[in-house]
């Protein structure tokens, strides 16, 4: 079957494993779309604690989000023909043939006019988890840091729970103005602002009750607590490249600041929802950002698009 995996760092090869067999409770998908990842990135780079993986990478991993067809089934109520979202087994989706099972596995419409926007769904999923891991954000300040796939989910995600007001941080332009399409109405480009002091300006000097940083970088957690005011939350959901890195944790300190985490396959549990909600127009407005679609032989290309933020690459998707 068609596989990648990671070579050497910023080192994509071709391969041609075997089709994988699924076991009791599993389905084998046909996967038509498998898109990348934020988390893939570091694998991908070799960057901090991803310089001690083992290369060549396995077969197909870390792909996790994959749109396609059952095959096989194994599973009972999963027919073969039906058009799923699927969170592979082991994170080996980087491939044509995956084998999944539930609740990792979504129902899609049969007829679909465009499955490659369904594929947004899996991401949303995990914000979705996310929420759950803390309190409501219903009439609250809040800021997201990171204006990529996850962070534009994010200030959806917000929105739709009832923020009073979501702020948009990202260095680069081009995906502040994907924010404002997701509705925000202030954006801080930080190559230009500081990102403190206009967080007080936009407040009154009142400062925010929560933020999301969907940015792996260090500088946007450093920054996040001086962002909050007193006993405010911060969710630390972009991964991190290092195990230690600088934050500011006497700040945090002071300030009563509280940190959430969340990462983990369980946001498998929260698939059919995150796909009902594209599908029925809760969310449908976050296909968009499913861009650019490239063909599977320019898997390369895209791997480093995606790595170096190149403009208009958002949810980056292959085509099989």
């Amino acid at each position: 079957m068609r596989a990648i995996h990671v070579a050497a760092p910023r080192k994509i090869e071709f391969i041609d494993p075997p089709i994988p067999q699924p076991k009791e409770g599993e389905v084998l998908v046909k996967c038509s779309h498998v898109a990348l990842c934020g988390s893939n990135m570091g694998q991908y780079t070799g960057v901090g604690i991803w310089a001690d993986l083992n290369f060549p990478n396995p077969a197909g991993w870390a792909g996790h989000e994959n749109v396609g067809t059952i095959v096989e089934s194994r599973c009972p109520g999963w027919k073969e023909g039906t058009l799923v979202l699927a969170q592979p087994e082991g994170y080996y989706g980087f491939a044509e043939y995956i084998v999944a099972r539930p609740p990792g596995v979504a129902l899609l419409p049969q007829d679909a006019p465009d499955p490659a926007a369904l594929i947004v769904a899996q991401p949303l999923s995990t914000v979705l988890r996310a929420m759950t891991q803390t309190e409501n954000v219903v009439n609250l300040r809040c800021a997201v840091i990171g204006a990529g796939p996850m962070g534009l989910i994010w200030t959806h995600v917000l929105h739709h729970f009832g923020a009073a007001e979501v702020i948009t941080v990202d260095l680069l332009g081009w995906r502040l103005e994907w924010a404002k399409r997701y509705g925000v109405r202030h954006v801080i480009d930080a190559s230009r602002q500081d990102v403190i002091q206009t967080v007080k300006d936009l407040t009154g000097g009142q400062k925010l009750d929560f933020v999301a940083t969907a940015a792996s970088s260090v500088e946007s957690l450093a920054v996040a607590p001086y962002l909050l005011k007193r006993a405010g939350r911060i969710f630390a959901f972009g991964m991190p490249d290092y195990n230690d890195q600088k934050f500011p944790w006497y700040a945090a300190f002071r300030n009563e600041t509280r940190i959430i985490t969340t990462v983990g396959p369980e946001c498998s549990a929260f698939f059919q929802t995150a796909a009902d909600m594209v599908v029925d127009g809760r969310a449908n407005d976050l296909g968009s950002m499913v861009t650019p679609r490239m063909p599977w032989d320019q898997a390369a290309e895209a791997f480093e698009m995606y790595a170096e933020c190149a403009e208009g690459s958002l949810k980056l998707t292959l085509e099989l």
